[in-house]
């Protein structure tokens, strides 16, 4: 059997070929539902267009590169990949993730794009890039959008979408201190790499929320590892005393956490109260207190501007953030009073 070949999808969709065309090389001219029709009926007849010839025609890769720091199978980076590829995905772009954990890596990458020229727009999750880096690709016109990263404004990123940590972190210690909690425990990470993950701030602004109300919160660093939250249990038998609340940068720390807490005799929220940050997966189930940001969300936000930067140059809201907020499950309560 022959091959079908463009005419046959036009013929059987009922539009002109051009229009079949541009279905696949530029999705942003045609309607959401001829395009829709158009590759439904080119995929039952098994009709490929050459992507490579679409480049050259439109000057387009028709990929977008996403720079992540963190694991793909962390619910954070899966979400974020979700989020994209529910808008790139049907604008016929494919996205080509890069691992970063380092500077020397983030400078490699900058420094061999503009050559390849094989992105049409850059995507980066949670960390700072330097100002001639951004600089180097808005040469060769190439739009960099930010998904959580620091002051993305000043460093000349052309949009951003962030959650507003700051404020999340601020929900998070001002409930804690509301349940007259004032011996607690701040759990982060510390990644041996030199990037500056947007976490910090969150940290940050967690402390001088306390620290505003008089409250010194102790520090336990969680080490990289499946080891990781044994070690923090470690940390806090090893107080002289235990806290009555901890706070945790992220659900993947807090949700371990409560139970080696529970497995080791204390009981949650009795003895010690525990928050967390996300509302990622599974916080329900446990009935974790946390902050609640929507990184699949955000992603569909990052990913609409980067087709406007793309397809315009410009967007209409090129810096956007996203307000956090507080849901309060079973895992906190007053803090306990001594006999």
């Amino acid at each position: 059997m022959m091959a079908a070949t463009i005419r046959d999808v036009a013929s059987r969709a009922q539009v002109s070929v051009s229009t079949v065309s541009r279905s696949f090389t530029r999705p942003n001219m045609v309607s959401d539902a001829t395009r829709i029709k158009v590759l439904r009926i080119a995929d039952e007849l098994d009709f490929s267009i050459s992507r490579s010839a679409a480049a050259l025609k439109s000057g387009r890769t028709m990929r977008i590169a996403l720079l992540i720091s963190d694991h793909l199978r962390l619910w954070f980076s899966a979400s974020i990949i979700e989020g994209l590829n529910q808008i790139f995905h049907d604008k016929g772009y494919d996205l080509s993730i890069f691992q970063i954990s380092s500077i020397q890596e983030r400078r490699q990458f900058f420094d061999m794009l503009p050559v390849r020229r094989n992105a049409d727009a850059v995507l980066v999750t949670s960390f700072d890039v330097a100002p001639d880096e951004i600089e180097r690709l808005a040469r060769t016109d190439v739009p960099i959008v930010g998904i959580n990263c620091v002051d993305a404004v000043n460093t000349g990123f052309s949009a951003a979408v962030n959650i507003d940590d700051e404020q999340g972190s601020r929900l998070a210690a001002r409930h804690l201190i509301g349940l007259n909690h004032r011996d607690i425990v701040y759990v982060r990470t510390d990644r041996a790499v030199s990037l500056h993950f947007s976490v910090q701030s969150r940290y940050e602004s967690f402390l001088a929320s306390c620290r505003a109300s008089g409250v010194e919160p102790v520090t336990i660093v969680a080490p990289e590892g499946t080891d990781r939250i044994s070690s923090v249990i470690t940390d806090l038998l090893s107080m002289s005393h235990m806290p009555t609340a901890i706070a945790c940068q992220e659900d993947g720390i807090a949700i371990p956490l409560l139970f080696q807490l529970e497995r080791n005799g204390f009981d949650v929220p009795r003895d010690i109260s525990v928050i967390g940050y996300d509302d990622s997966f599974y916080s329900h189930d446990v009935g974790l207190t946390t902050v609640r940001q929507d990184p699949s969300h955000m992603a569909q936000l990052a990913a609409r501007k980067t087709l406007d930067l793309i397809a315009h140059g410009t967007t209409s809201t090129p810096f956007e953030t996203v307000h956090a907020r507080l849901v309060i499950r079973s895992s906190t309560d007053r803090a306990r009073q001594d006999d």
